[in-house]
């Protein structure tokens, strides 16, 4: 009896010692115990432990996917701490590869997990994974409270990638169904008791038959009859490209034009002295040096500067440094010297250089701050800008302001009125509107159909990522603003494009490997 123990504590058993070793820390056979036959796989206090394992994970993929499909977004996101922090840094790529890591950790360690109850192990976490779990664990619940607290918009986003990536998602989660279908089987065959067997089995089979069932609940506008797709939107550069030069600069505006984009957006400021410019922000500080030459006017509103200061500043210096997305490619030497001159852009040049290549604009225009001399003349001056100083044709101009409308529309009869938000077909129509213009979170498929019958179109912002791109060709959207012209160009066809015959081969043949093989495993 001695030597079959002594034997037996020493038999070589280098897979399960691996698993155990990196999951437990017990690397020698005696400090492992298998599960009895009808026992629990694990003592009380670790079956506290376990289903802390299950949640760490759910909710690290859960956040995990979320913040992988607001890559569209990080700009903002970016751009909404430096607000708060003072300084420029890719906060959003932190977040993602921390995400990833502590996804593949906990990931990790569920798989060790499973590994060892398919070996009839008995569970025993580490106590430095456990903490390691509950990092995990913490650290996505708070990540996913303070997002939908602070951008709770982009739960929207998510919801619109799964008309995208719901056919694939389904694929992935039975597969995970049929490998736990070894450890729940093994299980259920150990259990001495029907009523055991039933909870193991029970819940199993719930939910495989509710993903097989899924797909009967699916929409997505890109499966489709072959002929049924509309035309390819158009590219509207938003601030230019400024993946490519400083935004708002002539050389963004440029490098659309060089990749095929069909319009330009930007954002109008009106300098002290009545001078419309380019100008996102409502200060210099972050696309321009003015920290270096007027470093006590940082916070000043940039519609109170003159426009012979504003001629003083750099505005590329800062793209070269600060490197705003985090898919920015290199730059050559010639395009990087051309960055470092840029400087700030008027309005008529823009307009002009719009006009010269017959590329549509559409810009958000800033009411100056109180006390400015055109706070109240606002519109004014930059109709004057428009229709007298640029000699851009009408058509062109997508006019987005909704103050003072019918004024506009009597100056200028051939802008293309554009509204910012949806309405009632009829007030629309009666408004002159033949565009709209929609945050890419207010996409439906059946509200573009809808407008298109009443010849309104329907602009889409700000969509930079191919497949939220897909998303919006497929739904008939007339055109989207875009950061990444140079990119969504080069797309011929929507990604995930597929007819409903391919897709329910897809789903059928899935569901029926899925059971076959559970079955084999059931059975052997």
């Amino acid at each position: 009896v001695v030597r079959r123990r002594l034997l037996q504590r020493y038999e070589h058993q280098p897979f399960i010692s691996c698993l155990a070793g990196f999951y437990s820390c017990r690397w020698k056979r005696y400090q492992r115990r298998k599960t009895e036959p009808g026992k629990c796989c694990c003592k009380t206090r670790e079956c506290v432990f376990f289903p802390l394992l299950v949640g760490a994970f759910c909710f690290s993929l859960i956040f995990l996917y979320m913040w992988g499909e607001a890559k569209n977004d990080y700009n903002n996101f970016d751009w909404y701490n430096y607000g708060n922090l003072g300084f420029w840094f890719l906060w959003s790529l932190v977040l993602l590869i921390v995400a990833a890591i502590l996804f593949v950790y906990i990931t990790l360690l569920l798989v060790l997990a499973m590994c060892l109850l398919a070996e009839g192990q008995q569970l025993y976490l580490h106590w430095s994974h456990k903490i390691g779990t509950f990092l995990v664990l913490g650290f996505s619940i708070t990540a996913l409270f303070i997002l939908s607290v602070l951008w709770g918009d982009q739960w929207k986003t998510v919801r619109l990638s799964f008309q995208i990536t719901a056919p694939y998602l389904h694929i992935g989660a039975i597969t995970i169904m049929v490998l736990l279908s070894w450890p729940v089987a093994l299980h259920a065959i150990r259990a001495d008791k029907k009523v055991v067997q039933v909870i193991i089995v029970g819940p199993y089979l719930a939910i495989l038959l509710f993903l097989f069932l899924i797909p009967l609940g699916m929409y997505s506008p890109c499966i489709r009859e072959m002929g049924t797709l509309g035309p390819k939107p158009a590219l509207i550069g938003h601030r230019g490209a400024p993946m490519l030069a400083p935004e708002n600069t002539e050389m963004s505006f440029q490098k659309t034009i060089e990749h095929g984009g069909d319009g330009l957006e930007t954002d109008v400021t009106i300098s002290y002295d009545g001078v419309p410019f380019l100008m996102h922000d409502s200060t210099l500080r972050r696309t321009t040096n003015i920290k270096e030459v007027y470093p006590n006017d940082t916070a000043q509103n940039a519609a109170l500067f003159s426009w012979d200061t504003l001629q003083e500043l750099n505005a590329g210096t800062w793209f070269l440094k600060d490197k705003p997305f985090s898919c920015m490619g290199s730059l050559s030497r010639a395009d990087q010297n051309q960055a470092m001159n840029q400087s700030i852009y008027k309005l008529s040049n823009f307009l002009r250089l719009a006009d010269s290549q017959n590329k549509l604009v559409i810009f958000d225009l800033y009411r100056p701050p109180e006390k400015h001399p055109y706070r109240n003349s606002w519109i004014n001056r930059t109709l004057e800008v428009i229709l007298n100083e640029s000699g851009i044709r009408p058509h062109l101009v997508l006019w987005l302001e909704n103050d003072m409308r019918s004024f506009v529309q009597s100056v200028a009869p051939g802008f293309q009125q554009t509204m910012g938000s949806k309405a009632p077909v009829e007030d629309l129509l009666m408004g002159n509107i033949v565009k709209l213009n929609l945050a890419y979170t207010e996409m439906s498929s059946e509200d573009i159909r809808k407008y298109a019958k009443v010849n309104i179109t329907t602009n889409l912002y700000v969509v930079n990522e191919p497949w939220l791109f897909s998303l919006a060709w497929c739904s008939g959207a007339h055109s989207v603003t875009t950061n990444a012209v140079h990119t969504l160009k080069n797309l011929s066809q929507p990604l995930f494009l597929m007819t409903p015959q391919q897709y329910n081969i897809m789903w059928i043949l899935t569901d029926l490997t899925s059971v076959l093989l559970i079955s084999l495993i059931f059975a052997l």
